[in-house]
């Protein structure tokens, strides 16, 4: 009984962050329908916009992360940092990181847009979801897959496709908010070239872990960046 118990909650929590997603999904296409994100709007403007949608759309009020909506040059910093706020120009690029909680469980979904017609910044939003699903294919392919070996890949092909890497990892533990308390060591919370442990396994509480595979990448000598990220290892 208490085998099959806990099968049937580890089949919830997969089915809670698919679903988390599938909102997620749902949340950026009426953003796009909507053209919230735009030349002439500032960033923060833009955030806000996309806040209340979720609000109406889903009921969201809460995010586990601080929304992020970065322009031309400030699409090249990290996470960590906090740019000021600039408006989106005619011929930027610019993209979206929200972590919204759908009933407690967390998505984390991020998109790249382009304005103008630079080839480079369009060539970038292609190879993003392109490098994205080449990077979950080869996950796929090893069942006892690292950290490290799934960072050394995306860099291979970031690297071959003539981007790099903006942050020092390409994804992150995801489950109930927060998913920060899933493991306490850090460099095994993340896909990053210190972990190698393997990504299929449980955590400290148990629980079968679900990765986020997240890509920064960028052009330091042009002066931009994109960004794409969802759920590595469900749908």
């Amino acid at each position: 009984m208490a085998v099959e118990a806990s099968h049937e909650r580890e089949t919830q929590r997969a089915e809670g962050l698919v679903a988390a997603q599938e909102k997620a999904v749902a949340l950026f296409a009426e953003v796009e329908a909507r053209g919230l994100v735009a030349p002439g709007a500032g960033e923060r403007e833009v955030s806000d916009r996309i806040r209340d949608l979720a609000n109406e759309m889903f009921g969201t009020t809460k995010h586990w992360h601080k929304r992020i909506i970065r322009s031309g040059p400030n699409t090249l910093a990290p996470y960590k940092e906090n740019p000021p706020d600039r408006v989106i120009a005619p011929d930027d690029i610019a993209f979206a990181d929200f972590g919204p909680i759908f009933e407690e469980y967390e998505a984390d979904f991020g998109r790249t847009y382009v304005f103008g017609d630079d080839p480079g910044k369009h060539r970038l939003q292609h190879d993003l979801p392109r490098i994205f699903d080449a990077g979950r294919a080869f996950f796929a392919a090893d069942p006892d897959i690292t950290g490290a070996q799934l960072y050394a890949e995306v860099e291979r092909l970031a690297t071959e496709a003539g981007w790099t890497i903006g942050i020092w990892h390409t994804g992150h533990l995801v489950g109930e908010f927060p998913h920060e308390t899933n493991d306490g060591a850090k460099a095994e919370s993340y896909i990053t070239p210190e972990n190698h442990t393997p990504l299929r396994r449980t955590d400290r509480a148990g629980r079968v872990c679900h990765w986020i595979l997240e890509l920064h990448l960028v052009d330091r000598e042009r002066g931009f960046g994109g960004f794409y990220e969802q759920l590595l290892d469900l749908a």
